[in-house]
């Protein structure tokens, strides 16, 4: 076993490395780093951090969420959810705490509320961003933002978006 560990105490147990692929559905302690690609269902009470290169198509259930890549799919957290500048969200939150940095993309429905529900909240199917849904994010803003994250490296982002 590792003997890593953040600063918190949090051990560190699980990482989907850069450049790699993973599917399926995991069920873990402790912390899940993601800086590849991950496609299935993450449940934890510990903390699932998806980096800068990180891409994660799934359902999210967590203690705390940190969001410095790509999220398609609802998180569901019982402490809170934070969405870092280079973050993207396409989906609904669930949490008591919501931190989110300026320049993020956020598509979907957040609810901020004391009490964690007990199931993962009704899956919302997550469609492409029509641009009468952007609000006051306009067509341009929305394309720069596609852009930047394809510059970093993120050259399939688009496609997750049809």
């Amino acid at each position: 076993m590792s003997d890593h560990f953040v600063t918190d105490g949090s051990f560190i147990n699980s990482i989907v490395g850069e450049g790699t692929e993973f599917r399926g559905d995991l069920k873990l302690n402790g912390l899940l780093r993601i800086d590849g690609d991950f496609t299935g269902s993450i449940t934890t009470d510990g903390k699932i951090l998806v980096g800068k290169n990180g891409r994660a198509e799934c359902t999210i259930k967590a203690g705390t969420v940190v969001v410095g890549g790509i999220v398609r799919g609802n998180i569901s957290s019982s402490e809170k959810v934070i969405v870092l500048s280079t973050g993207m969200v396409i989906g609904n939150i669930n949490t008591p705490r919501l931190i989110v940095e300026e320049g993020v993309v956020l598509n979907g429905n957040c609810t901020i509320s004391k009490n964690f529900p007990d199931t993962q909240p009704e899956e919302a199917e997550v469609t492409p961003v029509a641009e009468e849904q952007r609000g006051d994010i306009s067509e341009a803003d929305y394309q720069e933002a596609t852009l930047e994250r394809q510059e970093e490296g993120k050259e399939e982002f688009t496609s997750w978006n049809r």
